[in-house]
């Protein structure tokens, strides 16, 4: 087999790169913990912005998909792991063959890398689901499983649309968004929704949102989506968005001024928010909260089914409670051949 035949050429990626392939039918169809960063949009987004050089293993069939990328550490350990492989969010093996195909694609990696053979990472694969499952069925003996990381995921259910959401929130949380909602208001502060979908739109949209964000405490400690890497994540991330017009955009503003923005996307009738920001001149307004409210209103309008907003644990996770009572447990695994 020749050395390059395991990888997927630009023009393959390209093929599943468009809101309507197969890849991104899966990740919405497939009951994904995190449909959207099951996406192309997702993990091609992470590729160009942290791992251009890294080479694609990409399969599927009429149903299914499998998708790593090859990482090689300096101790020469040769690892194909999800495209994505920062935070693990989104599944890698999608599809009702999913766990075949990846079967079947082992004879191509052990003659590729043979005498070696590669550690396979498998990522938001939920405990005890049906691709673990199946994993260990078609697996165990052949290969070793190790746990990499777990992690939890949250969500807000929208039944019953903006009414519905309130519903679900603490008295306490409905008092304080009124509260923060009238004061915002007699201060003149207004929102405005944004969906681009035009190269020239994208373009300023999004450099308001670094505009933002450079005014935000992530921009001037310099941890934020304006720094380098990031930065070109996101860029690369609404660009993919606005080709199905799926980017979910709002500002708040001031005296015709963003003070603030939240950003997100759907995946079919799920919305997963990314980033928000404020400037920290605005820190004692609860901008951030009335960013959320806004964002339910304008999705709860739309029809959307449910609101995730990802991981609830970590540094700066602890508002998502408040928000959010749908928690979903994925684990990312280590397959090492024996």
């Amino acid at each position: 087999m020749p050395r390059e035949s395991l990888f997927a050429s630009t023009r393959e990626v390209q093929s599943l790169d468009r809101p309507q392939s197969l890849w991104n039918k899966l990740a919405i169809q497939t009951r994904q913990q995190d449909p959207f960063c099951c996406s192309s949009s997702w993990h091609l987004s992470f590729h160009d912005a942290f791992g251009p050089k890294r080479r694609l293993l990409i399969r599927h069939s009429n149903d299914s998909l499998v998708a790593f990328a090859e990482k090689t550490f300096s101790s020469g350990n040769i690892y194909l792991t999800p495209i994505e492989s920062f935070w693990f969010f989104g599944n890698n093996v999608l599809g009702p063959q999913g766990v075949n195909l990846l079967r079947d694609t082992l004879i191509d990696i052990q003659r590729h890398y043979a005498p070696t053979f590669p550690k396979i990472v498998i990522s938001a694969i939920p405990p005890r689901g049906a691709v673990y499952k199946e994993l260990q069925e078609n697996f165990v003996g052949q290969f070793a499983f190790y746990r990499h990381s777990l992690d939890i995921q949250c969500a807000a259910s929208l039944a019953g649309g903006f009414d519905g959401f309130l519903s679900r929130r603490s008295a306490n949380h409905r008092r304080n968004m009124k509260k923060q909602g009238k004061r915002a208001a007699e201060k003149g502060v207004t929102f405005e929704r944004c969906s681009p979908a035009l190269g020239s739109e994208i373009d300023a949209i999004y450099a308001r949102m670094i505009s933002v964000e450079l005014s935000s405490w992530k921009g001037i400690g310099r941890c934020g989506m304006a720094e380098p890497r990031p930065r070109k994540f996101y860029n690369a991330l609404l660009r993919r968005m606005a080709a199905s017009q799926g980017a979910r955009i709002m500002f708040a503003r001031h005296d015709d001024k963003d003070i603030g923005f939240i950003f997100g996307g759907m995946a079919g009738d799920i919305y997963r928010g990314q980033q928000f920001s404020f400037d920290d001149a605005w820190s004692d307004a609860s901008i951030g909260n009335l960013l959320q409210l806004e964002q339910v209103k304008w999705l709860s309008e739309e029809g959307a089914r449910r609101y995730d907003m990802g991981p609830l644990l970590g540094r700066h996770m602890d508002y998502k409670r408040h928000w959010t009572e749908k928690r979903f447990h994925i684990e990312t695994w280590i397959l090492e051949k024996q």
